[in-house]
């Protein structure tokens, strides 16, 4: 199973927003340990300020006493106050986010005359603002990154669009069509200019290539024409001699139905060889069913030898423009494999509207891995001959080469089923 592929315009684009996401992290991760040790510095200083005050205040002057106020207090172990318990076993330092008396607070604790000297800090008015001041840092971060995120979603539709628009024209090329091109408009980057001329240069070698090919088959199979017609000329004129033994009879016989699969296999080339825009000019109005019938009563002979049986049902009257040859030679094959096939038993030959001849054989069948197999070979243009005529091979080159479908259904109880669609 082939995985799934993102777009080049979806891997840019999240490639940059993950960038964008990473920085913006990065930088807030920063921002936040850099705050909080100036935080830290910024208490230390203070409170340190603050307790050198008070113990030189009390130094001077024994009788000094602290008021507490409304942000500071403080607790003196030299005294007969009490130090509240989650201060009380603390080492000397400044602790920050101390819960005291349900507010949190920052202390300073120092060792004075050998007893703990606690001054505590009350934050929680700070802590809300600068809970306020991220939760405005997160929102505008949040802001900015959605804005960079649609500006880079922008940049990147606008940097992926050329790459898109000479996509689509590669998708929209077609291989039978001669002097294609992809135009790039006279802005576009180097790259793409390069990436352009490197696949014109391709199409160009493709149509040479192309040309020489049909120009071979097209002369190879005219100067194969006059030795066949020879062979086949002879061969009618010695069949009339009146005292031909029978076995020479026979071998002629032969040589006479070679002669014409030869000329049908040449027509075909022929046709392939051809601009599929050209083949109106060359194509012949074919009564479909008085084809069919003329079809069946050559190919009667390939059934003597066993116990089969030709059927052809109601014909409608359809009308098709396509080369006679070419029609012929489709679906002779088609039967001469039914009949290669089959046994015994009844071979249905059906004409449906608009074009669409059915032939329906009681042969071996096949399951459908062995139909998987047939068109998967037809694919690689490696289909089999069946025997005599023209292959499917060259079949399915012919439908592809003139807008037609054949298709295969089979059943090993019921035989095989082709449809072939001449429109």
């Amino acid at each position: 199973m082939t995985p799934a592929r993102t777009s080049l315009r979806r891997r840019i684009l999240l490639a940059l927003l993950g960038y964008i996401v990473v920085l913006t992290l990065a930088i807030m991760a920063h921002g936040y340990f850099v705050n909080e040790h100036a935080e830290a510095l910024v208490w230390q200083t203070l409170l340190d300020t603050e307790m050198d005050h008070i113990i030189e205040q009390q130094q001077r002057d024994p009788s000094y006493r602290w008021i507490d106020t409304d942000s500071i207090s403080l607790y003196d172990g030299r005294t007969a106050a009490p130090i509240p318990q989650e201060l009380r076993d603390l080492p000397a330092g400044v602790y920050d986010e101390i819960m005291l008396e349900g507010v949190e607070s920052v202390a300073l604790v120092r060792t004075v005359d050998g007893q703990p000297v606690v001054l505590a800090l009350n934050i929680a008015d700070l802590e809300q603002r600068e809970a306020d001041m991220w939760l405005t840092v997160f929102g505008s971060t949040a802001t900015m990154v959605l804005l960079l995120g649609l500006v880079t979603g922008w940049s990147v539709n606008r940097l992926v669009r050329p790459i898109a628009t000479m996509a689509g024209k590669i998708g929209g090329l077609r291989p039978d069509q001669p002097g294609q091109r992809i135009d790039v408009p006279d802005e576009a980057s180097a790259e793409l200019v390069i990436i352009a001329d490197a696949l014109n240069d391709y199409l160009q070698r493709h149509d040479r290539f192309t040309e020489r090919e049909r120009a071979f088959v097209d002369t190879a199979s005219h100067e194969l024409r006059t030795p066949i017609a020879v062979i086949a000329g002879a061969t009618e004129i010695a069949l009339q001699q009146p005292d031909l033994p029978g076995a020479a009879r026979g071998q002629l016989s032969r040589i006479r139905r070679t002669a014409r699969d030869v000329e049908q296999l040449i027509s075909l080339l022929l046709v392939l060889a051809k601009d599929p825009a050209r083949l109106p000019k060359t194509s012949d109005v074919v009564a479909l069913d008085q084809l069919l019938l003329e079809i069946v009563e050559d190919h009667r002979h390939l059934t003597r030898d066993k116990d089969l049986v030709l059927t052809v049902a109601p014909l409608p009257s359809i009308e098709l423009l396509a080369p006679l040859p070419i029609v012929q030679a489709a679906i002779g094959n088609l039967l001469r494999n039914a009949i290669e096939n089959s046994d015994k038993g009844e071979i249905t030959i059906r004409l449906e509207a608009p074009a669409t001849v059915v032939i329906d054989d009681p042969g071996h069948g096949m399951t459908p891995e062995e139909i998987s197999a047939i068109y998967a070979r037809l694919a690689r243009g490696g289909g089999d001959r069946g025997g005599g005529g023209i292959g499917l091979e060259l079949i399915s080159r012919l439908c592809e080469h003139l807008g037609w479908k054949l298709e295969l259904y089979s059943d090993r109880a019921r035989g095989t089923t082709s449809v072939l669609t001449l429109r």
